[in-house]
């Protein structure tokens, strides 16, 4: 399973995934426009994304321009199971919740996910403490 992180900063250029398809945990620490919201949830569903998990500022709003960018993308119609994508926000709870949930609880019904890409939406890079976070997450309750 592949794990990786990918910092954006307000005005960045969308990187390349390299997994897929993918669970994504979006951490906004950042309030971004509505215009750069659809942006990147198109690139994400584009870039093979069919879990997201959004957590931070503006979660509900990020979970739910992926839905709507995503029935908009099958013309509000019926959509694929294989290209189905689940959504969840988590804006009452520690990122490291909503990490644990990431790693041990979002699977999709009818794909094999193939890794976990961290979005961080944030000024500031953090890749080594957001990734040792979500290893430490990823043990029992007892242990988190």
């Amino acid at each position: 399973m592949t794990l990786d992180y990918l910092h954006l900063s307000p005005d960045d250029p969308l990187p390349s995934v390299e997994v897929r398809p993918y669970r994504a945990v979006l951490i906004s620490e950042q309030a971004v426009s509505e215009v750069r919201r659809n942006e990147v949830a198109s690139w994400l569903l584009e870039s093979g994304c069919l879990y997201f998990i959004a957590w931070g500022i503006d979660c509900e709003a990020w979970h739910d321009t992926v839905d709507w960018r995503h029935l908009e993308a099958f013309d509000f119609g019926d959509i694929p199971d294989d290209r189905f994508v689940m959504t969840t926000w988590h804006d009452k709870e520690p990122l490291s919740e909503a990490l644990w949930f990431a790693g041990n609880c979002a699977s999709h019904p009818d794909i094999e996910l193939s890794g976990t890409v961290i979005v961080h939406v944030a000024r500031e890079e953090r890749r080594v403490a957001t990734l040792e976070l979500y290893s430490k997450s990823q043990g029992t309750e007892a242990e988190a």
